[in-house]
């Protein structure tokens, strides 16, 4: 989202020139991408449909969802395709626009759709006790999510604190961001797995090979209830 954060759009105020070319250019820049990703699932026989929030009109309120019309999905999978929406710059009922994360798009989509386990794929292998790019980063195997939705760190047992960062770019809240949503979607009683990109773990994490038990040389972290 480096548009959206040279631009402000996550801070609204739609009668901004700054903030209005912003919010298009974020679009541009997300719908190009989106595309690319529907076009390498086509490459691989998967019938996939691009579906924009923006389009298919979810409003935030103060940057929280209040509208999303999932009849649209419900009926693309039903017809056997695969949607695949992305985060993007949509329309707030009180500032008028900001941006809409993938993590809150799949915590949404999964209190609907109720999905057996929830996949995020990422650029690092997993959740780390402090930015992944220090040599002493510990990688979190598994995370436990409480009623009241509060989380604690099962695997390894740590003696420190956890330091969780946000890159400059990101309008969206980065890994805080993605355990929040995670933890939402785990109280439901969905395994979730954050695991890196284009690796055999992902592989396994997007095959389901882990839900009966998790191998102990897998690399990435698993979000679940402590139920």
């Amino acid at each position: 989202h480096f548009q959206a954060s040279k631009s402000g759009v996550h801070k609204g105020q739609l009668n901004k020139p700054l903030v209005k070319g912003g919010f298009v250019a974020t679009r541009i820049s997300v719908t190009t991408l989106n595309l690319e990703i529907v076009r390498a699932l086509a490459r691989e026989g998967i019938p996939s449909i691009g579906m924009s929030p923006f389009s298919c009109g979810w409003i935030t309120s103060e940057r929280h969802i209040s509208s999303a019309d999932l009849s649209s999905v419900a009926r693309a999978i039903d017809s056997g395709f695969t949607p695949v929406l992305h985060g993007d710059a949509v329309l707030d009922d009180i500032q008028e626009c900001t941006i809409l994360s993938g993590d809150v798009i799949i915590s949404h989509l999964a209190a609907y759709s109720k999905p057996k386990y929830v996949v995020f794929l990422t650029d690092v292998y997993g959740v780390y006790d402090r930015p992944p790019t220090e040599p002493d980063a510990i990688l979190l195997k598994e995370i436990a999510v409480a009623e009241d939705g509060s989380w604690s760190v099962i695997k390894p047992k740590l003696q420190n604190s956890i330091e969780l960062t946000v890159a400059a770019h990101d309008t969206t809240g980065g890994m805080k961001t993605k355990i929040s949503e995670a933890a939402m979607i785990a109280k439901l009683g969905i395994d979730v797995y954050i695991v890196k990109a284009a690796t055999s773990h992902s592989l396994k994490a997007l095959n389901g090979d882990l839900r009966s038990s998790i191998p102990d040389d897998w690399l990435g972290t698993v979000v679940r209830s402590s139920r």
